[in-house]
């Protein structure tokens, strides 16, 4: 299986490279830049695309994008400001437009911006595109307030992950948004409940089933659908 991660330099996006990489599947790890734990799985067979997502297409100094994806894992995305000292936040008042138009950038466009490059390879597989997104982005769960920029871009990737679902179904693509949970990564300052592979491992079994969901779900890694 051809697999293409967005955001594989750390993190969630490093744990799926190394989930479908040790399963045996051909791997395209999309980063900005190469880590070092990047680099040693490149060094075992994995392929490294350098692609910023804020960009319309791919540097030319990496490997090139295959012809055929049968997996497409859209998960590169940013927080945004934290507040604290010295910090702006997002608050009502203290969010700026530059910082929502930062985050919506990279967090919803950029996944749109890369199925539009990739889609003939997509529909050449009849490919399954998975939108990482987050429980902070639905309205219905939403009980307190602010995060306005994460929130808001995270939202709009579930509606845009919606659409691309019902738009690319009679191509014979399938598309599903994914909740990783609260995970230990450097965007939560590692103060979340679980680990990165509990999360990769959860989310790569929904990914697995996407057949018993509705068209365009919106499903946590531990399987349960979230209300937009």
């Amino acid at each position: 299986m051809n697999v293409l991660i967005t955001g594989a330099g750390r993190g969630i996006g490093l744990g799926f490279v190394r989930y479908y990489h040790a399963r045996g599947d051909q791997v395209w790890a999309v980063c900005r830049e190469l880590s070092d734990q990047l680099r040693s799985l490149q060094d075992d067979g994995a392929r490294v695309v350098y692609w910023d997502v804020r960009k319309s297409e791919p540097e030319a100094n990496g490997d090139d994008l295959p012809s055929t994806i049968d997996l497409l894992i859209n998960n590169a995305g940013i927080y945004g400001a934290h507040g604290g000292a010295g910090d702006s936040d997002q608050s009502l008042t203290g969010v700026s437009m530059s910082e929502m138009h930062e985050v919506f950038d990279v967090d919803c466009l950029g996944a749109l911006r890369v199925v539009q490059h990739v889609l003939p390879a997509l529909k050449t597989g009849h490919g399954v595109i998975a939108n990482v997104s987050s429980k902070m982005g639905s309205s219905g769960d939403n009980s307190s307030g602010g995060c306005y920029a994460y929130r808001a871009a995270k939202a709009a990737l579930v509606i845009v992950s919606r659409s691309m679902a019902i738009d690319l179904a009679a191509d014979g693509i399938k598309v599903i948004t994914l909740h990783p949970g609260w995970v230990r990564t450097d965007m939560t300052r590692h103060g979340g409940l679980i680990d990165v592979a509990e999360s990769v491992a959860g989310m790569a079994d929904v990914i697995s089933r996407i057949d018993g969901y509705p068209v365009g779900a919106f499903v946590a890694f531990d399987g349960q659908q979230i209300p937009y």
